[in-house]
């Protein structure tokens, strides 16, 4: 079986690996921190309800076989745990079989918690990791030859990833074709970061720069994982180079991280030596129930391949979308249109005995997104804000077209801990308050001779109210809120 080995693709094996049980850590401690009060049996969008709602097939896991955030927990805690022993190279003095059911293990508890999430589950990055979890289910121990054709699948979805989201956006937003889209992006991107600010006062001439390198980036170094070395390390450092760049500039929680990892499939040993001065025994043997399986799994792969492949090709591309329930093979795409104008919601609350114009109004601030205007935009990523991403999402449309908002404002309502501990700032922790209200702004990073004489990072102006004042009574009651 020497054709199914992977020859100097030892250091490769490595780096996928450790650098998957990274992202399967942070993953699982996001849901140890935020799933029972987003998605809990008293969370916005309680799980046990969605269950009752689906069958198993459409959301395959192991909480049909009963939701409790005490098993919530158990799975997250030992999914985090395996995470950790993936990073510490446990599995690879394991027998070959037990350590792919570590990675099966880790791929079945988190398939199991993103099915049962919902909106805050419903991103990219989460079938991207589970795609690629998948795979290293394959990816076997230093005890047998790296395989050769799960290498070639991970650069398969890596083109997947890149390459979508070259096509998304130059089918999407014409900023993206006339190059003018970061003129915007930095200043309105779901969460920025510390340099953002920064990133968005470059000239304009570097933007369009920036833009048609990530074009290059996106429609053409793809194509080279597939040539022989070295053009297939250059590509791999390319897309390692641009997503560190993307790193740079915002809060993407774990998805550059995620991508610049896959990027080390493209990578044969001889250059990865330059960054891992490791050598590794060059293993041959690979016994055949595993020569079996990879053949298999890319006899499955490659036909779950089909409509994904021609979602590329269509004028009507669609992103972030799974064909098959297990979640195997995906779509991929990130902002195919583009805002131009950064609106933000902002919480408030008042301890008054009626919301009338002498009540005193206080923000709720979150950790991420934006909210006071002198707080300087952190770093986050690759950890995930789940709940601030979804704050950026409602500022587009109305409350009423999110079924979690109301449901969190009944939460700030009550001063549940639990939902509180999501925040950065409760306004009153003594006691809840009485109403609680939604305001519409518009945001906007200030110039340097703004920020120079106030000290701000943003500038605002209210646009309209969002939702108005709401007591604990009516919004329990509905009133048309749901």
């Amino acid at each position: 079986m020497h054709w199914l080995a992977a020859p100097g693709g030892a250091l490769a094996r490595l780096a996928l690996q450790r650098g998957l049980g990274v992202v399967y850590l942070i993953a699982f401690l996001v849901a140890v921190n935020q799933f029972r009060p987003l998605c809990g049996e008293r969370g916005l969008l309680p799980a046990p309800r969605f269950l009752r709602l689906v069958r198993f097939w459409d959301a395959p896991g192991l909480f049909h076989l009963g939701y409790s955030d005490r098993a919530l927990l158990a799975t997250a805690w030992t999914g985090a745990l395996l995470g950790a022993l993936v990073v510490l190279g446990v599995p690879d003095r394991l027998p070959l079989g037990l350590a792919m059911a570590i990675w099966l293990a880790l791929w079945v508890l988190y398939l199991s918690i993103v099915n049962v999430g919902q909106t805050f589950y419903g991103f990219g990055w989460e079938t991207l990791l589970l795609e690629a979890g998948f795979l290293a289910i394959f990816l076997g121990t230093p005890a047998v030859a790296a395989p050769l054709p799960v290498i070639w699948l991970f650069r398969w979805l890596l083109f997947r990833v890149e390459f979508g989201a070259g096509l998304i956006k130059m089918r999407g937003d014409p900023c993206w074709r006339d190059l003018t889209c970061l003129y915007y992006h930095h200043e309105t991107q779901p969460m920025p970061n510390p340099l953002s600010w920064l990133f968005h006062r470059l000239p304009k001439p570097l933007h369009k720069v920036e833009v048609a390198v990530n074009h290059v980036a996106q429609l053409v170094v793809p194509f080279g994982l597939f040539c022989p070395q070295p053009v297939a390390d250059v590509a791999a450092g390319i897309v390692v180079v641009t997503q560190g760049w993307l790193v740079l500039s915002g809060n993407f929680a774990w998805l550059n991280l995620l991508t610049l990892v896959l990027a080390f499939s493209g990578f044969d040993d001889a250059a990865l030596r330059h960054v891992l001065p490791l050598r590794l025994a060059a293993s041959s043997a690979m016994p055949l129930w595993y020569a079996v399986a990879l053949l298999a799994l890319t006899a499955v792969i490659v036909a779950l391949s089909w409509r994904p492949a021609l979602n590329l090709l269509s004028r009507h591309q669609i992103m972030n979308t799974s064909f098959d329930p297990l979640r195997l093979v995906n779509t991929y795409g990130a902002f195919g249109s583009i805002t131009r104008v950064r609106r933000e919601v902002v919480i408030e609350g008042t301890d008054a005995p009626s919301p009338g114009a002498s009540a005193k109004w206080q923000a709720y601030e979150f950790k991420g997104k934006p909210g006071d205007v002198r707080r300087r935009p952190g770093q986050f990523a690759p950890y995930h804000l789940r709940l601030d991403w979804l704050m950026w999402f409602a500022a587009m449309t109305s409350p009423y077209h999110h079924r979690w908002f109301v449901p969190f404002l009944v939460k700030l309502l009550e001063n549940d801990r639990p939902t509180l501990a999501l925040l950065r700032h409760n306004p009153f922790p003594e006691k809840p308050p009485t109403f609680v209200r939604a305001q519409l702004y518009r945001y906007r990073f200030t110039t340097a001779a703004e920020r120079g004489r106030t000290g701000a990072w943003w500038s605002r102006e209210l646009l309209s109210e969002f939702l108005p004042p709401v007591g604990l009574g009516e919004a329990t009651a509905g009133d048309g809120f749901e």
